[in-house]
Parts: structure tokens; C-alpha cells; sequence
């Protein structure tokens, strides 16, 4: 299950760039592209610095690529 997690995530992150910004993409990505932790993750939620998630169904949650395009964008500046 960890190589297929791996091959997923590593999927997400190829796809990223020509993803529309409607997609969406689950926390490991999320995680990858911040470079951080799951717990920084939620940290950052909280401060702003990352977008929140979409509520997808009860127990779903996962970001929009064009939020995640534009809070990466606003790092870089």
C-alpha cells in the first residue's frame, strides 16, 4: 500500500502543473508541495498561509489546484 500511496502522490504532483484549477488534490500532495508535515499543514490553515480544504463528503477533504496555485504563488513573491 505505501508504493501505491507513493506512485499516487507522485502522479498528483506530475498532473499538478496541467491540472485545471478546478481539480483537486488530497493532503499528501498538499504536504509535498509545502514541504511540510501533516500537523504544519493545519498550522498553516489556521495562520493563512495555506488555503482550507473543500469538504468533499463526510469524510473527504481536498484543496482546490487554483487555491493551492495561488497560495504557492504568493511564497514566491
Amino acid at each position: 500500500p505505501i508504493m501505491a500511496q507513493r506512485a499516487n502522490i507522485t502522479a498528483a504532483l506530475e498532473n499538478f502543473k496541467a491540472a485545471p484549477d478546478e481539480a483537486f488534490v488530497r493532503q499528501p500532495v498538499v504536504e509535498v508541495l509545502f514541504a511540510c508535515s501533516s500537523a504544519t499543514v493545519w498550522r498553516r490553515i489556521k495562520s493563512g498561509l495555506i488555503p482550507a480544504p473543500v469538504k468533499l463528503s463526510e469524510r473527504s477533504t481536498a484543496w482546490r489546484v487554483g487555491d493551492l496555485r495561488a497560495a504557492l504563488a504568493s511564497l514566491s513573491q
